[in-house]
């Protein structure tokens, strides 16, 4: 559901105020969190591209389920398998048009969504690593009978994807990575530490118009563009719904989680054909906000650690998107599919 669809009318009480007026006052003064639905703890309400089913599993003693989705190829299928890997601040219905792009190429394409976000449950007391995300991950592909797959993670998960080919190589064919934050160690950098706690409390101030800044000014360079709000709407209405603490401490918690497990010092350990799709406009950098300005300002530098990384991963493959920031797939979704295409192609899989 876009913004602009969940927007909810208020009427204007004041007896001198014709109704008329009312109405139009109401519908250029109202901000836009007053539009954010509210969508529960696994992200019920939430239109997804595809069914999304469930898989259950136990881990650290919890019984928990992590939604997803398995889609067929629409086109004569190559007997090959992606795996889309969300980021931090997307889900797997962020992918909606390169699953299309993939399936109609003759894959079949399985896109979880980790635990602790999305469709997924949201567990207390869980233990938070890439080796546990990764492992969670395999144990669903296990379940759908998948061998090997080209693993391709966005955001955070171009971490995930990392660690997955790190621990699982046998199962992967050709790794790709877009806009993966980790291509540098913060801490190493200089930012300082954040306790779970302090995130959980800067977690809790989320809302629609403080996920659009801070998008807006990392992820399309300060554009903007209404398509955008979709997926604006998709996380502030988790933060919004009757499951938003628990989302918001999982949050706290991943946040740690990239922040202490860097796996950029282990490039040069990926032995996975790797293809590296980097907007050259990208400045993410987690935890810059309370960096000094001087480290602040040298963090997210994407045009320098796109290339940085290809020296470091044996065999990657590099393409740069000139215009384009940290969610290509999103921003122009033709333009990236058909580079992505084009590389699964020109990359082949692994023997």
């Amino acid at each position: 559901m876009s913004a602009a669809r969940g927007h909810r009318m208020s009427k204007l009480t004041h007896s001198t105020v014709p109704l008329a007026l009312a109405a139009a006052l109401a519908l250029f003064a109202l901000p836009a969190a007053a539009a954010t639905p509210k969508y529960g703890p696994q992200l019920e309400g939430f239109e997804y591209p595809h069914e999304v089913k469930r898989f259950a599993l136990t881990s650290q003693g919890q019984p928990l389920s992590m939604g997803y989705m398995d889609v067929a190829p629409t086109a004569a299928a190559n007997g090959r398998t992606v795996v889309l890997l969300h980021g931090k601040n997307f889900c797997g219905a962020t992918w909606e048009s390169a699953i299309a792009a993939l399936a109609a190429d003759g894959y079949r394409v399985v896109v979880p969504d980790q635990i602790g976000f999305c469709t997924s449950s949201k567990p207390e007391g869980y233990q938070f690593s890439f080796d546990q995300l990764a492992t969670n991950t395999r144990a669903l592909l296990d379940s759908l009978g998948v061998e090997r797959a080209t693993v391709i993670g966005h955001s955070m998960g171009g971490m995930l994807a990392a660690r997955y080919a790190l621990n699982h190589s046998q199962m992967v064919e050709q790794l790709v990575l877009v806009n993966p934050i980790g291509l540098e160690d913060w801490r190493a950098e200089g930012v300082p530490y954040a306790t779970i706690d302090t995130l959980f409390e800067n977690e809790l101030k989320t809302d629609y118009e403080r996920i659009k800044d801070y998008q807006r000014k990392y992820y399309y360079s300060g554009q903007w563009q209404p398509r955008y709000d979709r997926w604006v709407s998709m996380l502030a209405g988790m933060y919004a719904g009757p499951g938003g603490r628990a989302v918001a401490r999982n949050q706290a918690q991943t946040s740690e989680m990239l922040f202490t497990q860097p796996v950029v010092h282990e490039f040069d350990r990926i032995q996975t054909p790797t293809l590296l799709l980097i907007g050259q406009k990208d400045r993410t950098a987690p935890g810059a906000n309370r960096a000094p300005p001087e480290i602040a300002k040298r963090l997210g530098d994407y045009p320098a650690l796109g290339k940085r990384a290809a020296k470091r991963i044996p065999n990657a493959t590099l393409v740069e998107f000139a215009e384009l920031g940290h969610s290509p797939q999103v921003e122009a979704p033709e333009r990236f599919n058909e580079a992505l295409l084009r590389g699964l192609g020109a990359l082949g899989p692994a023997d």
